[in-house]
């Protein structure tokens, strides 16, 4: 069988969220998310749905989502929560996650979610106060420089097999460039590299999205 990854022309594309279970609510989320100067932001149906599932599969009830934007990952996570779940989401936008609030209330599962509007690492320093290795399962989706930080700080957090998904791990090709250096090209290069020889975790690379970082903790 050949190794070689598919090109992902438009209508395969189409075909792939064809088949990625959504609910009306969050299509509609997606439908007006895309219509935003920085919609480029917001992860595909085929990586909530991806997402959701290993929520679900790990039985997770304790989870971080780090980066919101209009709560379209954190409604897919929020979504695959038993009632008593919680997802604690951090973002510093009032404006984007207002548009979040709207989707979470219709979907009922406001309730689910504790957002914070504080930078990050303020939030997750707090969380380690209150107990280590707590969490189930944590989305990382905010500013690369960070991403390292983000990784320690959710590793921290995370009990024993528990999940991290760290998004935008390919960076459009441009990690695989040697040619091209940036600080978030250089950031997210890095932390790839950190992850595949870091003996506290099991770790793949999937070609989801724009590269998703999979990472179990020991």
């Amino acid at each position: 069988m050949s190794t070689r990854q598919l090109d992902m022309t438009d209508r395969l594309e189409t075909y792939v969220l064809a088949h990625a279970r959504e609910s009306d609510v969050a299509a509609r989320l997606r439908a007006e998310t895309a219509k935003l100067p920085m919609a480029g932001m917001q992860i595909g149906a085929d990586q909530a749905g991806f997402m959701a599932l290993l929520v679900r599969a790990i039985g997770a009830k304790r989870c971080i989502e780090i980066g919101t934007f209009t709560g379209y990952s954190a409604l897919a996570v929020a979504c695959a929560l038993p009632e008593d779940g919680k997802l604690i989401c951090c973002d510093i936008s009032a404006e984007w996650t207002a548009v979040a609030r709207r989707y979470w209330i219709e979907a009922g599962i406001a309730a689910r979610i504790d957002l914070r509007l504080a930078p990050a690492l303020d939030t997750l320093r707090e969380l380690a106060r209150d107990g280590r290795g707590q969490y189930d399962f944590a989305f990382i989706d905010a500013d690369k420089s960070n991403y390292g930080a983000y990784y320690e700080a959710c590793l921290d957090l995370l009990r024993p097999g528990g999940l991290i998904v760290l998004d935008n791990m390919l960076w459009s090709g441009r990690v695989a460039d040697p040619e091209h250096h940036d600080p978030d090209t250089d950031a997210i290069r890095a932390l790839n590299a950190r992850i595949n020889i870091d003996a506290r975790v099991d770790a793949s690379l999937l070609t989801v999205g724009d590269g998703v970082m999979l990472v179990r903790k020991r």
